[in-house]
């Protein structure tokens, strides 16, 4: 068990303080895969996902992952849980200003691009991977999953995000990177792509001034 002032210092010393990658992706885009090859966590960066800790809470209670078990009232209890932990988790990493990633589907363009805007205000850097596949690639990764979804769901799903892409562009300018786990696609080229990409964001040092204060402050404690 680490104090809290050893946490801030982590923080403070931290490789990716003050940097916050959001995490973009259609059904079938293998963002936790990509994630994991580009080294992320690796570089400092704590990865706030809802779904993780709820899937762990399912399989605890001996609840299937199917529409059925999601969506009846222990279902819905646990994702509830896990929404409320993975809140706390995410608040404890902000507090020490410690390098995030959020990860999303990206359909909603207005709620990530908000919180974009309270994360700079904190003073943290903002980022965006997307991960990208074609729509082929989505309904057949779909129909290999144990719990499918209807191929017109899905390529509305697929759209819906496609449609923001240049939005995210928009938003995050240079900070922005996509990369394509289409089937067939050279992957390892685009994971070492990114992989480059996100070490060259986690180490470049905060300049909002409201970061520079903090880190000042905390290195008076």
């Amino acid at each position: 068990m680490i104090t809290f002032k050893q946490f801030l210092d982590e923080g403070v010393n931290d490789p990716a303080i003050f940097k916050a990658i959001f995490l973009a992706g259609g059904p079938g885009s293998g963002k936790s895969f990509m994630v994991g090859q580009t080294a992320l966590t690796a570089l400092g960066f704590r990865v706030v996902n809802s779904d993780d800790a709820f899937e762990n809470a399912m399989k605890k209670a001996g609840v299937e992952m199917d529409p059925e078990g999601i969506f009846s009232p222990k279902g819905q209890e646990l994702r509830g849980k896990a929404k409320t932990l993975t809140g706390k988790k995410q608040e404890l990493y902000l507090n020490g200003r410690l390098g995030i990633v959020i990860d999303g589907t990206g359909r909603d363009y207005a709620k990530i691009k908000g919180q974009s805007i309270k994360l700079k205000q904190m003073g943290y850097d903002t980022a965006m991977i997307f991960i990208n596949t074609d729509k082929d690639t989505a309904l057949a990764r779909n129909k290999a999953r144990a719990r499918s979804l209807p191929d017109d769901e899905v390529a509305q799903m697929w759209q819906a995000v496609q449609n923001n892409i240049g939005k995210f562009q928009g938003h995050f300018g240079r900070n922005f990177i996509v990369l394509d786990n289409s089937d067939g696609a050279n992957w390892k080229r685009g994971t070492q792509q990114g992989y480059k990409w996100a070490t060259k964001f986690a180490k470049t040092p905060p300049s909002r001034p409201v970061a520079k204060k903090w880190i000042k402050s905390q290195q008076k404690v």
